[in-house]
């Protein structure tokens, strides 16, 4: 995971020094009027502590994402976002000891609003939409030895992203995002509701995308 984060932070300090010379490249090309664009990254997704009583908390991990949007002009869009991958999260006690592990798969539908130019170098963006989680593999030690299955409802609400976009040139660019996601999906034992989770994870993510 440091690597993850040591190779996307360089990717981005190498993007921002060359991106003045690409953004004015003399081709006479414009981002403006482009209404689709994809980006391919990756994100560490952290949920919060304590999300029940005997759990500190379910570790945060990273998974590659994607995204698809279509602009409705230079500043609306709609996103289509989730992760390629599941995310695993080990889960640990109140001791801080390892307590088992569940794994999750969210998507998101999102409407957002950029600022600015579609050309400007740096173009920050907000966004506000309805996501759903798909928890799987969950193993927690004391539940599932004993034979009872534990299971994780699928979590669903609101999503809200803060994020930047640095133009490279008027068709690529790189993104860094944060989104916020109200989770409180029901655990179940052996069929039986045990209470809900608080997660209300974050994810803060890095990208490369192209528009066109």
């Amino acid at each position: 995971m440091r690597s993850i984060k040591i190779l996307s932070l360089a990717t981005l300090g190498a993007l921002a020094l060359s991106s003045t010379a690409f953004a004015q490249d003399g081709s006479g090309d414009t981002a403006s009027g482009k209404h689709f664009a994809v980006v391919g990254g990756v994100a560490l997704l952290q949920p919060k502590s304590d999300p029940i009583g005997g759990i500190d908390k379910f570790d945060g991990g990273p998974a590659p994402t994607l995204s698809a949007s279509y602009y409705i002009n230079d500043n609306f869009a709609v996103e289509l976002w989730g992760a390629a991958d599941k995310f695993n999260h080990r889960v640990r006690t109140d001791g801080g000891a390892k307590a088992g592990s569940v794994e999750q798969q969210p998507i998101a539908l999102s409407a957002q609003y950029h600022f600015g130019a579609a050309d400007n170098t740096f173009r920050p963006f907000v966004g506000v939409g309805y996501y759903e989680s798909n928890f799987s593999n969950e193993k927690i030690d004391g539940l599932s030895d004993s034979g009872n299955h534990v299971g994780v409802e699928t979590a669903k609400g609101a999503i809200g992203t803060v994020g930047v976009d640095l133009n490279i040139n008027s068709t690529w660019f790189a993104r860094a995002d944060a989104r916020y996601m109200h989770a409180r999906p029901d655990l179940r034992v052996a069929g039986s509701n045990a209470g809900e989770l608080k997660l209300d994870p974050w994810t803060v993510g890095f990208g490369i995308g192209a528009r066109f």
